[in-house]
């Protein structure tokens, strides 16, 4: 079964741990542009043009690299559709030579309140089938995620419409200055460590 545990050799060890993965989870495609679930491409979008890298089209996403501070966040959005995540991930991971502790998932959170974030080391997928199928392909769930809320206050609603639903404008709003806080936690992550990232980070 694949595993990164014995991925790295010591000579290539120092190196791999100056890369990031950063994915954002969404689906493709016109009519998924600017919905709920597809916050990760979203985040990934304002990161990319507040510090001008170009996407290029590539194997399974929409990849472009950012650098900061000798590190490198590769930053890709998947093509294959949100329950094929894991397949991108595992395939940028290892083209890469990224250790499992430096890929982060961003991801919408249901039933976490509009725009709060929360950044967890490992966890279940609650039933987020993205999250599923990346630890499917990754053979575990200890894997890096930053989860942005999404939810509302309504007791009864059709979960799977109102995540492919566009934002409100009341949301909309507010959306650049919480994308903002997540790219600061998303740099955070890299340059400072997990355990940082979220000290500072979670429920604000």
């Amino acid at each position: 079964m694949f595993s990164f545990k014995h991925l790295f050799s010591k000579k290539t060890s120092v190196l791999a741990m100056k890369k990031f993965l950063i994915v954002g989870l969404g689906n493709i495609g016109e009519e998924y542009e600017n919905t709920r679930h597809n916050v990760g491409f979203s985040i990934l979008d304002q990161i990319a043009e507040k510090n001008e890298c170009l996407w290029e089209t590539k194997k399974l996403a929409d990849y472009t690299l950012l650098k900061k501070k000798g590190r490198q966040f590769i930053l890709i959005k998947p093509n294959t559709f949100m329950n094929r995540s894991g397949k991108a991930v595992r395939y940028w991971a290892l083209q890469e030579n990224i250790p499992l502790e430096n890929i982060l998932i961003l991801t919408d959170e249901i039933h976490l309140p509009f725009g709060t974030i929360r950044i967890k080391g490992k966890g279940s997928p609650a039933g987020h089938n993205g999250l599923k199928d990346i630890e499917n392909q990754l053979n575990t769930p200890n894997y890096a995620r930053l989860r942005f809320g999404i939810g509302q206050e309504q007791k009864a609603f059709d979960q799977v419409k109102f995540v492919l639903d566009p934002w409100e404008v009341s949301e909309q709003k507010v959306l650049p200055e919480r994308f903002e806080l997540c790219s600061k936690a998303i740099l955070s992550f890299g340059l400072e460590g997990l355990n940082s990232a979220m000290n500072h980070f979670n429920g604000k």
